[in-house]
C-alpha cells in the first residue's frame, strides 16, 4: 500500500497580522517534529514576516495564470517562490464563485505554479443544489477532466483538495464516510489518467475542519489531510489539528 505523507495546509484566507504570524509560528515550533508536512498560507504579504522553521513551510494563496507582463495586481509564480512559498493554492471555491475562475483558468494558473516549482494544491468541489442532486461525482470528474484530461503530466506535482462548497465557512462538514467516499471517487478516477499517480497524490479534505471532527476524517484511507480555514486562525487549535494528523 502506497505510503502518503499527510499534509496539514492553513488557509487564512484575507485573515492575519504580524501578531498572529508570531503566535502560529511559535506554535508550530513548540510541536515535536511531526510525521505531517505543515504548511500555512497567508496573504502574500506575511510570507517574509515568518521566520524560517524546520517545523512548516509557506504556501500562497492565489498565483497569476500569466508569467509577467502589465497585469496590475497580480503575483506570479516566479515571485511567490522567491517570496519563500512552496505551495499555492489553486482554483479555491471562492476564487470560482467570486472571481469567476474556471477550469481554464485553473488549468493556467496550476501550468505556471508547477513550471516555477511551486506545488499547486487544486481545488475542487460541488454546491449543494449539486449535492442534493445526486450530480457531486459527475461535477468533480468534469472538473478532474477540465486541468488533468490532456495534461495527465501534472498529477506528479499536484496536491488536490475535496472542498464541497457548501462545507466552506459554514460549519458544515462532510462526515468521514462521506469524505471517504469522495475521495476515493477522485483517486479512481485519476487512475485513468496515470495509475501509479493517482495512488501516490495526496488528497485532502477542506470544509470547516476542526480539532473536533479531524481525527475521524483523517483516519480515512484516501483522506491525507486537511484544507483548514477558519480553524488555522486560532494557532493552538491548528496546532492539535496537526497532533492529531501525527496520531
Amino acid at each position: 500500500m502506497t505510503q502518503r505523507r499527510p499534509l496539514i495546509a492553513a488557509n487564512w484566507k484575507m485573515n492575519g497580522s504580524v501578531e498572529l504570524v508570531e503566535q502560529a509560528s511559535a506554535s508550530l515550533n513548540s510541536l515535536a517534529a511531526s510525521a505531517a508536512e505543515i504548511l500555512i498560507c497567508p496573504p502574500v504579504i506575511f510570507l517574509n514576516q515568518f521566520p524560517k522553521s524546520d517545523r512548516y513551510k509557506l504556501g500562497a494563496q492565489n498565483v497569476s495564470s500569466e508569467r509577467s507582463g502589465a497585469f496590475t495586481g497580480e503575483i506570479s509564480a516566479d515571485m511567490l517562490r522567491a517570496a519563500g512559498a512552496e505551495y499555492v493554492i489553486i482554483g479555491h471555491s471562492e476564487r470560482r464563485a467570486l472571481f469567476a475562475e474556471t477550469d481554464a483558468v485553473v488549468l493556467a494558473k496550476t501550468k505556471q505554479a508547477i513550471s516555477a516549482k511551486l506545488t499547486p494544491i487544486v481545488c475542487f468541489g460541488e454546491t449543494l443544489i449539486e449535492r442534493q442532486q445526486e450530480k457531486t461525482m459527475q461535477v468533480l470528474a468534469q472538473h478532474l477532466d477540465a486541468v488533468y484530461a490532456a495534461h495527465p503530466e501534472l498529477l506528479r506535482h499536484s496536491v488536490i483538495a475535496y472542498e464541497p462548497v457548501w462545507a466552506i465557512g459554514t460549519g458544515e462538514t462532510a462526515t468521514p464516510e462521506q469524505a471517504q467516499q469522495v475521495h476515493a471517487f477522485i483517486r479512481s478516477h485519476l487512475s485513468q489518467y496515470d495509475k501509479e499517480a493517482a495512488q501516490q497524490v495526496r488528497i485532502i479534505y477542506g470544509g470547516s475542519v476542526n480539532a473536533e471532527n479531524c481525527a475521524a476524517l483523517f483516519a480515512q484511507p484516501d483522506i491525507d489531510g486537511g484544507l483548514v480555514g477558519g480553524a488555522s486562525l486560532k494557532p493552538a487549535e491548528f496546532a492539535a489539528i496537526c497532533q492529531s494528523a501525527q496520531d
